[in-house]
């Protein structure tokens, strides 16, 4: 899904095999994912997607400083559901640790490797079939769901 200051930039679902790349969006104050092709178009995921990074994924201090994670690969996730106007878009690392996608450094460059179990395919799968892209209609109901 995309966070709630995401709500008047355009925006699409995810599909596997998507090329992402972290980014800010103009007249927002906060950072997701869009394709590498289209910069100004937010990219949707669903809870549970798994993305591989190209590189470690560093994220901002604040200040001029960046921290890296350690890790490569991450599932999508969303936080403080009950809290309205907070950010809800996150990512979870194999070591249990979450941090929101405000946090990231900008210009990291990701692949998503699959969308949640019931919703699309595998990468493998994609190259072989037509991309899988999650409906409007699949995306909330999963959400209701969660």
């Amino acid at each position: 899904m995309c966070d709630y200051s995401l709500e008047l930039v355009a925006s699409r679902p995810a599909m596997v095999g998507d090329k992402l790349i972290s980014t800010s969006f103009p007249h927002t104050i906060t950072r997701g994912f869009a394709s590498v092709d289209e910069r100004h178009t937010a990219i949707c995921l669903l809870p549970g997607t798994e993305l591989a990074f190209e590189k470690e994924v560093r994220c901002e201090t604040g200040m001029i400083l960046s921290w890296g994670l350690g890790h490569k690969v991450a599932k999508f996730r969303q936080v403080s559901q009950g809290r309205s106007n907070v950010h809800h878009d996150a990512l979870e690392f194999p070591d249990g640790k979450t941090v929101l996608l405000t946090q990231l450094c900008k210009g990291q460059r990701a692949t998503v490797l699959q969308l949640p179990a019931g919703i699309g395919m595998t990468v493998d799968d994609a190259q072989s079939n037509e991309s899988n892209v999650a409906s409007p209609v699949a995306a909330r109901l999963l959400a209701r769901a969660d």
